[in-house]
């Protein structure tokens, strides 16, 4: 078969929903990429976002992307994944193609890696900030008193019946409706927590391999993430991760401050309009694949 054709055919196979059942392949054609399983994270996504796929006619997953959707005007596109064999084929923009014409003119935007956004820079994907990941084992004995301020404000473990309240602030926030994926944080995270009366903030660590991940983080100024972030990490000895756009540079310098280090950085880019909400509140999202 002559490498034309081999292309032709990828690209022409058809895009499918996937489902749970499908997850050992994504775990294979991860490991295939180099990306560590995640299945814990991917759980969390097939129960709050759409995941598509391309099946590889030589068997398992030649391509997989996620489409979460926060109501009809906001969504999110990640975890864009194609075989190494199928790599540099178009099998990347097929699928790009598939999710944004599923968000049917929604404004949709992604983290994007140096190797990815030539792509999503020729999908007109405008660059609107950068993503910086900080992962490390979390020193709570700082002098900035953050342990102290924990005990003074009180973060309480968000419940089913407190989903009302902070999904009000959290449209206010975020710009758009995730109380979708806030009712599957109270079963799924690890800890979820609130502070202040009325709520000045909110956020949620789950675990993801050896990992603890941290977020959504929604607070009203950096005192009020750090005191969050704290309580979230309290008799914690693994490592946690956090997410930080270029805006909150403030919290990125607590970080290190804390034992967290960086370990790589993206491109938030945006299609289709610009992103709503009051982002300057938005320290953190669930995770870079779903916003």
């Amino acid at each position: 078969m002559s490498v034309p054709s081999a292309r032709m055919i990828i690209t022409d196979l058809p895009v499918r929903q996937l489902s749970l059942t499908d997850l050992p392949a994504i775990v294979m054609l991860a490991g295939d990429r180099g990306w560590s399983p995640e299945e814990n994270k991917w759980r969390l996504i097939f129960a709050v976002s759409e995941v598509y796929g391309v099946d590889d006619p030589a068997g398992g997953l030649a391509g997989t992307v996620v489409l979460t959707r926060y109501g009809s005007g906001l969504a999110t596109v990640g975890m864009m994944l194609v075989a190494s064999c199928h790599g540099r084929q178009g099998l990347g923009r097929r699928l790009m193609r598939h999710v944004l014409e599923a968000a049917d003119g929604a404004v949709v935007y992604l983290t994007a890696t140096e190797e990815g956004r030539p792509l999503y820079e020729q999908l007109r994907f405008q660059a609107v900030d950068t993503s910086t990941t900080y992962i490390g084992i979390f020193a709570a004995s700082q002098p900035d008193g953050a342990a102290q301020r924990v005990a003074s404000a009180s973060p309480r473990p968000v419940t089913a019946a407190r989903l009302r309240a902070l999904s009000e602030l959290d449209v206010d926030v975020f710009g758009a409706d995730r109380r979708r994926v806030l009712a599957e944080l109270v079963t799924f995270a690890d800890r979820f927590v609130e502070c202040g009366d009325p709520v000045s903030g909110y956020a949620a660590a789950w675990v993801n391999g050896d990992i603890a991940m941290v977020g959504p983080l929604v607070a009203s100024d950096l005192a009020t993430a750090t005191i969050l972030i704290t309580s979230l990490a309290n008799g914690r000895t693994g490592p946690m991760r956090l997410d930080v756009t270029g805006r909150h540079s403030d919290l990125a310098r607590w970080a290190v401050a804390h034992g967290l280090s960086a370990r790589g950085a993206t491109t938030l880019m945006v299609h289709g309009g610009s992103l709503p909400g009051d982002r300057a509140r938005l320290f953190g999202p669930v995770s870079v694949a779903i916003g």
